[in-house]
């Protein structure tokens, strides 16, 4: 997913006073693809905020994100969109619970993994990781959520992402962590 940050004219003390969000799409660039071939959540997160921020000549954000589990060196990674072939959600939910058949459940650690690149004209693209430790249950549990969510369960909250109230998914999730972050680097320049 892209956004362009497009940053009022109008300052207060050399500072802009808003910033107004929008997609790609509403930013007249809805037609760039960037293949996201990098090894690493950073190297896809820059490559889409440069590419976005260098055709539109404006600030842009950008994200890579995806679950890693520890068990599986890491796997999905930066794959995990594509784990069981293209729009395959049900099936990667199966081919992860295969793949971890067996294995104890203090052996299913795992984080959701978000990385958002903030790409300024002529400055170096930043970028801000953030995390939702957890780990991969037996079996799927929940009707909420989306994607890996009926089988990451969260041991704070004693349940599944698919679980939980989308406030506090929401306010717990990696998204949230890496947005934190990239806000506050936004806010101080």
């Amino acid at each position: 997913m892209f956004w362009r940050a497009i940053i009022n004219t109008r300052r207060r003390r050399s500072r802009p006073s808003w910033a107004e969000v929008t997609t790609q799409r509403e930013a007249g660039a809805g037609d760039i693809e960037v293949v996201e071939d990098g090894n690493t959540f950073e190297e896809n997160a820059a490559k889409k905020a440069f590419a976005i921020m260098n055709a539109l000549n404006a600030p842009t954000i950008a994200d890579d994100s995806g679950l890693c589990v520890d068990y599986l060196g890491g796997a999905p990674g930066v794959y995990t969109a594509r784990y069981a072939g293209e729009n395959a959600s049900d099936d990667a939910i199966d081919k992860l619970l295969s793949e971890l058949k067996g294995v104890a459940p203090e052996r299913r650690t795992a984080e959701f993994v978000c990385v958002i690149a903030v790409a300024f004209p002529g400055e170096e693209v930043r970028t801000f990781r953030g995390v939702c430790p957890g780990r991969i249950t037996e079996e799927r549990a929940g009707e909420g959520g989306f994607g890996y969510d009926p089988v990451f369960f969260s041991d704070e909250y004693n349940m599944t992402l698919a679980q939980m109230d989308p406030d506090i998914k929401n306010s717990i999730s990696h998204r949230s962590a890496a947005l934190k972050k990239a806000a506050e680097y936004i806010k101080s320049r």
